[in-house]
């Protein structure tokens, strides 16, 4: 249950080089899921916020995101993580990141400052003090800001069945390559009702903090919001899965097709 909020912040991760579309968010919007163990053990929540804010005189948004068991999964294991990235309003890319997780017992507490220009990832490992400076390929993305990447640059309207989009991420002292692609349409119970989403298969192309056997789908909103709504992991025994239960602060209109 460790991947848990990991799971849900980058299995969305796509990178597409379509023109600007007019911003699928903005400050205020805040997500909860709930997670779950074969459909139907309770393992945890999930809250994603996003709030307007300043870096280094630059304007920017700030993500936080939040994970934690719950129920009888806390018992046996304990998990509280936190994440948080700030990023251009404009370009979405990154300019700091944080990762301060405690999972079992194993923690981490890691700050990443990213220079865009010179493509350099200064990590301060605040847990074992230490500090390093890593090469990252150009308009590198953290693993916060690239869900939101996506969500302002896909181009709903050309996807075709089949589809493939990459992304390079940089995560804690690596560089991890992703691969998406791109599965239909499809019509989806939720909690709110049946909606309409734009369903994908994310594929981990190098690393070790997801294997590539794990069979990942993803289902969007297929409107201007591109909610994420569901996130199911296909695992050796039984499955993990994370479903949207609250949100607040959509910037555009949430279509649905037949409400509960």
């Amino acid at each position: 249950m460790k991947k848990l909020l990991l799971i849900l912040l980058t299995l969305s991760t796509i990178q597409m080089a379509y023109p600007q579309q007019e911003s699928a968010f903005g400050d205020g919007e805040w997500f909860k899921f709930k997670m779950s163990y074969s459909g139907f053990l309770k393992a945890g929540n999930a809250t994603l916020t996003v709030k307007d804010s300043k870096l280094n005189n630059k304007d920017v948004y700030h993500v936080v995101g939040k994970g934690w068991t719950t129920g009888m999964i806390k018992w046996f294991f304990k998990v509280k993580d936190r994440y948080e990235s700030y990023f251009d309003k404009q370009t979405i890319k990154p300019y700091k990141f944080v990762r301060n997780i405690d999972e079992g017992g194993h923690t981490k507490d890691i700050e990443i400052e990213f220079d865009q220009k010179n493509n350099k990832a200064h990590v301060n490992d605040k847990k074992h003090k230490k500090k390093t400076i890593i090469d990252t390929k150009p308009n590198i993305q953290d693993m916060v800001s690239t869900y939101y990447y996506l969500r302002n640059n896909i181009d709903i309207r050309t996807l075709k069945v089949g589809d493939e989009f990459k992304v390079d991420m940089f995560f804690d002292e690596e560089t991890y390559g992703f691969k998406l692609q791109y599965l239909g349409e499809e019509t989806i119970s939720t909690d709110f009702g049946k909606i309409e989403a734009l369903k994908f298969r994310p594929y981990v192309m190098a690393g070790r903090v997801f294997k590539e056997e794990e069979s990942l789908t993803l289902w969007v909103s297929k409107d201007k919001n591109k909610v994420p709504l569901r996130i199911k992991a296909d695992l050796a025994v039984g499955s993990l899965r994370a479903d949207l239960e609250a949100f607040k602060g959509l910037k555009h209109p949430f279509k649905i097709v037949v409400e509960n």
